[in-house]
């Protein structure tokens, strides 16, 4: 979440100061939030977003006296190739209108990344609604979603014969102690999957209202399998002026089989003629598995998680490396000099080092590009072949990408 208002008549950025909101400010922060984004939320959601609001990094701009903008870093924690890492997650991005253009946002995320940085966080994240204003600040996006259609006014074509253990409907408040610690087992295949809490399960994911749709229905939730192989949390609308509509949330599965089960078990809800995903992973099972993809169909593709590589080195050694490499690499980074300048990146399946060098550099990258490799959902070699990174040695770009290399793409549905 954040935003940054149209341009107003600049002031001196001098009578700015960066430093904490306290607790008591956060109705003020809210407010200053609410007026940014054009919305007014009912008493529960703001319940909602001041209690979210407690336990978080909280940096507010002022000009004097004057809450003028504010930014919210969640304390996540987030998987990545052979591990998980503290990932602090970048949220309520606001700014008055009365003061665009003066330094404010800069002021706020140069912040953040001291305070991350103190608290020994290798890297932050956020989803970004604008491309264009995060990247220049070393946002690269490391995931990437798929919108999938699926046409269920006949039965699912599938080539593989779906799992036939029993599947069984579950009371949403049941879904943390139930689905939490089998969410919690399989999100280390994934990078880029954040830890959930009990009360993130419940007030993000279980909660009865959608506040994007009011005609859906409250969560419904299914699984299969005991103990569980598998899940899906969805929700359905339905209209006497088109067909029903079951909306996908989340679904998880040990295999493609029991993957099967519940696709096949979504597009044969009774009254639905449509499911609809959002946010599946670019190299969803369902997509080979299909029978006819006439029937399921990607009808929107997009940048998801953004990281940025707050410590280089500490986030380079945090992770897996899936093949050896040796290489230099000169990375560019205006906003946090200490990543800058040349390193011998040196990999293996055992380990990883990462040291400073007045070595020639192998290759040549900014530190947003970088970031979007980091999880191992972006090529290097692509970027080198788009201009964005620069290759003097032949054969480094595609070394570094059989090092980054994952066995299942990075991906997260956890927005925030």
């Amino acid at each position: 979440m954040e935003s940054v208002p149209p341009a107003t008549t600049p002031a001196p950025t001098h009578s700015l100061r960066f430093r904490d909101v306290p607790e008591a400010g956060i109705d003020s922060a809210l407010s200053l939030a609410y007026l940014v984004f054009h919305e007014s939320p009912e008493d529960e959601k703001r319940k909602h977003h001041h209690d979210l609001l407690l336990d978080c990094i909280r940096v507010g701009a002022y000009d004097g006296d004057q809450l003028v903008g504010f930014l919210a870093a969640l304390p996540f924690t987030v998987s990545v190739p052979g591990g998980e890492v503290p990932c602090p997650g970048l949220t309520f991005v606001s700014v008055a209108p009365t003061h665009r253009r003066r330094g404010v946002l800069s002021g706020m995320i140069a912040e953040l990344f001291a305070r991350a940085a103190a608290d020994g966080a290798p890297i932050a994240a956020l989803w970004a609604s604008e491309d264009a204003i995060y990247g220049r600040f070393g946002f690269g996006p490391a995931t990437h979603g798929n919108t999938l259609e699926i046409d269920s006014r006949r039965p699912l074509a599938l080539r593989i014969a779906p799992d036939e253990r029993p599947l069984r409907l579950v009371d949403p408040s049941d879904a943390p102690e139930l689905l939490g610690p089998y969410y919690d087992r399989t999100r280390a295949g994934r990078a880029g999957r954040l830890a959930r809490t009990p009360a993130w399960w419940r007030e993000e994911w279980m909660v009865e209202k959608d506040e994007e749709d009011d005609e859906l229905s409250p969560p419904r939730v299914v699984t299969l399998g005991t103990p569980v192989a598998g899940y899906a949390v969805y929700r359905t609308r339905t209209r006497d002026d088109a067909p029903g509509l079951v909306r996908l949330d989340d679904l998880e599965a040990d295999t493609p089989a029991v993957a099967a089960a519940l696709w096949r078990y979504l597009a044969a809800i009774d009254l639905t003629g449509e499911v609809r995903a959002w946010g599946r992973p670019l190299d969803d099972p369902l997509l080979l598995f299909a029978a006819d993809r006439d029937q399921v169909r990607v009808t929107g593709q997009f940048p998801a998680l953004w990281v940025r590589l707050i410590d280089v080195r500490a986030a380079l050694t945090a992770r897996s490396w899936a093949a050896p490499v040796d290489a230099v690499l000169d990375v560019r980074d205006d906003r946090l000099p200490a990543n800058a300048g040349r390193h011998r990146l040196t990999a293996t399946p055992e380990g990883c080092a990462y040291e400073p060098t007045d070595a020639p550099a192998d290759l040549s990258l900014d530190v947003r590009d970088l970031a979007a490799a980091y999880l191992g959902g972006t090529s290097i070699a692509a970027l080198a072949s788009a201009g964005l990174v620069q290759e003097h040695t032949a054969g480094t770009a595609t070394a570094l990408d059989a090092a980054l290399r994952t066995a299942l793409l990075p991906h997260t549905v956890d927005e925030f």
